[in-house]
């Protein structure tokens, strides 16, 4: 009979093409890794792997099983889930994936109200781009997201939070009577790197009107960005929720609301019928109400 313990070897080995770097991450020795995958190719006849002292690759049909092993242990994952979700879908583990141009904004705000309220929720956060966190989720990796639209998704279920405006940032004591002309002049809009969702949602801000140089500066950060600005190399745009936050800190820049421009949307996302449906939904009421304060808090 095959295992879940040898699918999640193989598994492991057809992510990492490395028998050492896949025994680390099932936490078991590289001989009993080594055994497990032989158990699976004795028992279903076929080669499974080819390794040499150089390199490690999986035969074809060791690719199709390795596709198939990783639905199967997502269907057990769910599985487990599922009955958690009945004795308590508030209690656990719950791996929350979001991006770096909302998570430490909404974040850290929002923490204390979700352990008061989920005091058994372990809430485990990792942040990356979209397009990684939504492999995640579909691997079973991560439980839920907090990302922005617009953005392929799929079919997977959304829960709307907020929309996030943009704010203009422009080195300090330049004249700005015009945010939207300053974002259509050549060369000095700055963004971040190609891979992060906000440098399209901020070109998205007003559709068909502004574009970035394929040669001007891209950063890595939001911070970064702002420094940049303040040294009277650009300009660039920011969304409210990070200004909200305090991302500026005591950067010497000045800051042009834009009420007029297209926002993103914040939200969060999961698998479709996914046990702990009512969980994220909870969480979501919490996130919108941190959102709500930290307006009221900047407002006051």
């Amino acid at each position: 009979m095959i295992t879940l313990r040898q699918m999640r070897y193989l598994t492991a080995v057809a992510d990492t093409l490395s028998f050492s770097r896949a025994a680390e991450i099932c936490f078991v020795t590289q001989p009993t890794l080594s055994a497990g995958i032989k158990e699976l190719e004795d028992r279903l006849g076929v080669q499974l792997v080819e390794r040499t002292r150089r390199s490690v690759m999986l035969t074809p049909v060791g690719k199709e099983l390795a596709i198939r092993g990783r639905r199967l242990l997502l269907d057990a994952a769910e599985i487990e889930m599922v009955a958690q979700a009945h004795k308590n879908p508030f209690a656990g583990d719950l791996k929350l994936g979001a991006i770096p141009t909302i998570g430490p904004y909404l974040l850290p705000r929002a923490m204390p109200a979700i352990r008061e309220a989920f005091p058994n929720l372990h809430v485990y956060l990792r942040e990356e781009m979209t397009d990684s966190l939504i492999e995640g989720l579909n691997a079973g990796r991560l439980d839920l997201l907090l990302i922005a639209l617009p953005f392929e998704i799929g079919n997977l279920e959304t829960l709307p939070l907020f929309d996030d405006g943009y704010q203009l940032v422009s080195p300090p004591g330049r004249p700005v009577s015009d945010g939207v002309k300053a974002l259509t002049q050549g060369g000095e809009l700055m963004l971040l790197e190609k891979g992060h969702c906000l440098q399209r949602h901020a070109l998205e801000a007003y559709p068909g009107r502004i574009s970035a140089d394929e040669d001007s500066f891209a950063a890595t950060s939001l911070t970064t960005l702002i420094a940049m600005v303040a040294e009277g190399l650009g300009i660039t745009l920011l969304p409210n929720l990070a200004v909200q936050a305090g991302v500026i800190g005591n950067a010497q820049v000045q800051l042009t609301p834009l009420p007029d421009a297209c926002p993103r949307q914040v939200v969060l996302v999961w698998r479709p019928g996914s046990a702990r449906a009512a969980v994220f939904k909870e969480l979501g009421v919490l996130l919108r109400q941190a959102y709500e304060k930290q307006l009221l808090d900047q407002d006051g």
